[in-house]
């Protein structure tokens, strides 16, 4: 794969520490279309929302969803043979972001968009609609029944999503193991069970009883031996390389470990000869063409092209998902908009500002390098609008 032709084009950026720099465009890089699903990985993408943003509203509470824009996005990614994992993390889900209700509709509209572009779907269940602020196991469990029931009354397998709610009453890692038990009792179909690390969510300390991740895998270990026929795998958002490559070796044969490594994908899913990883990740919201050619590129054998596609997206990557993770979502909203696929950045959660005016234009940058803007003249505009409201022209 070549470095996108450069443009004529150019804009002004600004620079960390002070002052500026110009940086020349890139052209869009026409990336093969491909529609199927893959079939040496399975891959799903954490895909963001459109926020309906003329609507009167507080961000935050109950912010009002573009359901046509978000389903287009959705569109966008199938088309590159990209699945979806509906109503995670990066759709804002979750406390002082988009709530049950809504997800219930998300996830409604997501799977039936998927099967009829014949795509991959999975989709979180977890227990955010739990008003009591202490619930009991009981409780919790039957939240998770009901979110459970919904996820696949429509046609999807669920992704078991960690829960707030059982991080507050659970009081040993024995209470992580019968919450799960009798959550996966119940599914029709294999699941995948959320492990989501501190560094995406620090109010999860403690998740599986434990604030020691190796003392944790311990327990999710079990768990998955326990339940291995209930199992479609592990999503694993540590972002721990070397750990997730031990915590694959550990897991019955049978259970996938799906990465949530935003920074060391390439190597987890290439895999080291006798394991490897599949995709759940928030960076191929941004990234479907490139990651599209990618996994191509494995489905035909051809393990140094999927290296090489994949590494070039792992610069601007590690920009996006630098800490505090989490903060991830606005730049994939940002980017978005950016790329013409919403005319606006705005966020469920109104966190749009929660990242600086110079990583944004980093991430500006980096993406452009990969020819990832269909429209690169109209990302530099709207980027050259967000600089000038910060004083940058």
């Amino acid at each position: 794969m070549t470095t996108p032709e450069l443009l004529r084009t150019s804009i002004t950026l600004p620079v960390a520490g002070g002052g500026t720099r110009r940086h020349q465009l890139h052209a869009a890089v026409d990336y093969p279309r491909h529609p199927a699903p893959f079939v040496s990985r399975s891959v799903f993408a954490a895909a963001h929302v459109v926020v309906d943003h003329r609507a009167e509203y507080q961000p935050g509470v109950d912010t009002p969803i573009d359901w046509e824009g978000t389903i287009a996005f959705r569109k966008h990614l199938f088309s590159y043979g990209i699945g979806i994992a509906e109503a995670m993390d990066t759709s804002e889900r979750g406390p002082g972001g988009m709530g049950w209700t809504q997800a219930k509709e998300l996830i409604r509209l997501g799977v039936a968009a998927a099967k009829d572009a014949g795509a991959a779907v999975v989709s979180g269940a977890g227990t955010d609609q739990l008003t009591d602020e202490n619930p009991s196991l009981d409780a919790i469990v039957e939240a998770y029944h009901e979110q459970l029931e919904w996820v696949q009354e429509q046609g999807s397998a669920a992704v078991i999503r960690a829960s707030h709610a059982l991080v507050g009453a659970a009081k040993s890692e024995d209470d992580y193991l019968e919450v799960y038990r009798r959550v996966l009792a119940k599914t029709d179909k294999p699941a995948i069970v959320h492990w989501l690390g501190t560094g995406f969510d620090p109010t999860l300390r403690g998740y599986w009883g434990h604030d020691d991740p190796r003392q944790a895998m311990e327990v999710v270990v079990r768990m998955a031996e326990e339940n291995a026929d209930r199992l479609m795998g592990i999503k694993f958002s540590l972002l721990d390389e070397e750990f997730e490559m031990e915590f694959r070796r550990r897991l019955p044969e049978s259970v996938r470990v799906f990465t949530g490594d935003d920074y060391g994908y390439t190597n987890l899913l290439l895999g080291d000869g006798e394991r490897h990883s599949h995709g759940l990740l928030g960076v191929l919201d941004p990234i479907a063409p490139i990651a599209s050619s990618g996994f191509a590129a494995l489905d035909a054998g051809d393990e140094s092209g999927f290296a090489e596609i994949m590494n070039r997206s792992i610069p601007m990557a590690v920009k996006l998902f630098e800490a505090p993770a989490d903060r991830y979502k606005v730049g994939t909203v940002f980017l978005a908009w950016l790329s013409g696929f919403q005319d606006h950045y705005r966020m469920v959660t109104g966190r749009e500002g929660m990242r600086s005016i110079q990583h944004l234009s980093d991430v500006f940058a980096l993406t452009d390098q990969l020819g990832l803007f269909p429209d690169p003249e109209l990302a530099a505009h709207r980027m050259a609008l967000v600089l000038k409201a910060e004083g940058i022209e």
